[in-house]
């Protein structure tokens, strides 16, 4: 591999999350890799002596920076780079970082793209992207178009979508979406965070947490409603600062505690001793979740799609359906009653190590760019 000249696309750099988390051990794994996104305001360790190369929406004003609603733009900034000097283009996407080398690109140059998810905000969640949108006086304007212009954005997806050579999927469930909304075979690849066993930590305090982005899918409002009733200690982590945000922050009662902007090592710290990690959202993977895990510490999740690959009840954790107050509650009470070996927490962790995904991508990518 060390032979092959390789393009790493990522859909934008603005913050670190669990995204960009991926693109670092991508970046790790093709160590002369060159960077390509849409938009990058990241300043972040990964990106130092690197080649980054943005598109023309970078210096496009207020779309720049607002990348809901460059949604609009992005496929067309992708397609203009200009890959044809690249062996290997490895796109990291949940958007349209798929349209990366669609029409220029080298002969014999292959395309994998490690796909989240397809496009959430044009197929599995289109109505309820729709329904919540964050534009605030502009949300009629952008139903309407968004209505207006779908079908036509489906087009433009699904035909990047053809244009890959070979897709591989964080999850079985992102597997099953790609085939049901772009008909493509694709390889499951679990993400992977890194492991050490000196976060393993026994005893817990006597609070949950939970850590995201605090945007709808997410369901920080689900947590909200159930801990405001049942009084239980509670803390939220986000560096999300949205309306849903603050409306949220407005609505919590005293035994929940928000946290906006935590570093690394304090949210390490508040996960090495909560009781347990909260996980309500139907998530394509979930790498907190996995962090939590390596550091000893159980998981409550809503019992669907990629919980059910790496959650398991009653030993690293339980499940709770529908994503309803009343049966987070009853899950709450049920997990009180349980107990759980730290030990046994972490090690099913290691399942999904950085060096697992590292091997296996590059040994997949080795295997079908001859």
């Amino acid at each position: 591999m060390l032979s092959k000249k390789t393009a790493i696309v990522a859909d934008w750099l603005i913050d670190f999350w669990w995204a960009e988390l991926v693109i670092s051990h991508l970046l790790e794994t093709f160590p002369d890799a060159d960077i390509y996104t849409s938009v990058c305001f990241m300043d972040h360790p990964m990106l130092k002596w690197r080649r980054i190369y943005t598109s023309w929406l970078q210096k496009v004003p207020f779309f720049n920076r607002r990348h809901k609603l460059a949604g609009i733009l992005r496929p067309w900034a992708f397609r203009s780079f200009d890959l044809s000097g690249y062996d290997i283009i490895l796109s990291s996407s949940s958007a349209e970082a798929k349209n990366a080398g669609y029409t220029k690109r080298g002969k014999n140059t292959k395309h994998f793209c490690y796909c989240h998810t397809p496009t959430r905000y044009y197929w599995s969640h289109f109505e309820e992207y729709k329904n919540m949108m964050e534009f605030g006086f502009f949300n009629p304007i952008a139903k309407w178009a968004l209505n207006l212009l779908i079908n036509w954005l489906r087009k433009i997806d699904y035909a990047a979508a053809q244009k890959v050579d070979f897709f591989i999927a964080n999850s079985r469930n992102t597997q099953d979406r790609i085939k049901k909304y772009y008909n493509r075979e694709s390889e499951v690849i679990y993400p992977g965070v890194e492991i050490k066993d000196s976060q393993i930590e026994t005893k817990k305090w006597d609070y949950y947490i939970s850590v995201g982005r605090c945007i709808p899918y997410k369901k920080f409002d689900l947590l909200v409603d159930t801990f405001n009733q049942n009084g239980k200690q509670l803390i939220l982590c986000t560096a999300t600062d949205t309306t849903l945000f603050r409306e949220l922050k407005e609505k919590s009662k005293s035994n929940i505690e928000w946290k906006y902007r935590v570093s690394h090592a304090e949210k390490d710290s508040l996960m090495q001793n909560a009781k347990a990690f909260l996980f309500p959202p139907e998530e394509d993977f979930g790498l907190v979740p996995i962090e939590a895990m390596a550091m000893g510490t159980p998981v409550i999740a809503y019992g669907k799609w990629w919980a059910l690959e790496t959650v398991i009840d009653w030993k690293t954790g339980t499940f709770f359906s529908p994503q309803t107050p009343g049966a987070l509650s009853e899950a709450l009470e049920k997990f009180e009653k349980m107990s759980f070996n730290s030990e046994a927490i972490a090690n099913h962790a290691r399942d999904f190590s950085k060096e697992v995904f590292q091997e296996k991508i590059l040994n997949y990518i080795e295997t079908h760019a001859k």
